[in-house]
């Protein structure tokens, strides 16, 4: 799918992996939803810290089975610095790896075209970890035993 022009909100997000070959795993779904018109790729970043405690990093256009990446269109890259790697890299256990992903919403643009209409801003977004997300699952099937009503 080609950008239209129009942005939808951006965000990060970083996921980490056992061992050093995350990507594989997961690229297929970040196609899809490209091909599916749902996100737009802007940075990715594969970061591996071996055994012995060594970081390498390695750009998406320079991974060694950039095949996975054939779904990704348009420009991608330029994103993601120094010290997004250095704070993400601050996670990683010895023999794990991390992603670090960019993407625009191309879902919501609508909604962020209104909000800027309106004279609003985005202040701040967070995902909610796994570890927490126990909890968001519990009330989520509380609120569809109940229905969705207020209260």
């Amino acid at each position: 799918m080609e950008h239209q022009g129009s942005t939808g909100p951006a965000e990060y997000v970083i996921i980490g992996f056992p061992g050093s070959e995350p990507i594989a795993a997961i690229a297929p779904e970040l196609g899809r939803l490209v091909d599916d018109g749902l996100i737009r790729i802007v940075d990715l970043i594969v970061v591996r810290k071996d055994p012995d405690g060594e970081l390498s990093v390695v750009e998406f256009d320079e991974h060694e089975d950039a095949t996975v990446f054939s779904a990704i269109e348009g420009e991608v890259g330029g994103v993601i610095g120094g010290e997004d790697i250095a704070h993400a890299a601050e996670t990683i256990a010895p023999g794990w790896s991390i992603l670090l992903v960019v993407w625009e919403g191309i879902w919501a643009q609508r909604l962020a075209e209104a909000i800027r209409a309106s004279g609003g801003v985005l202040l701040e977004g967070a995902r909610i970890p796994d570890h927490l997300y126990d909890d968001v699952a519990t009330v989520l099937a509380d609120s569809e035993g109940r229905g969705r009503t207020p209260g």
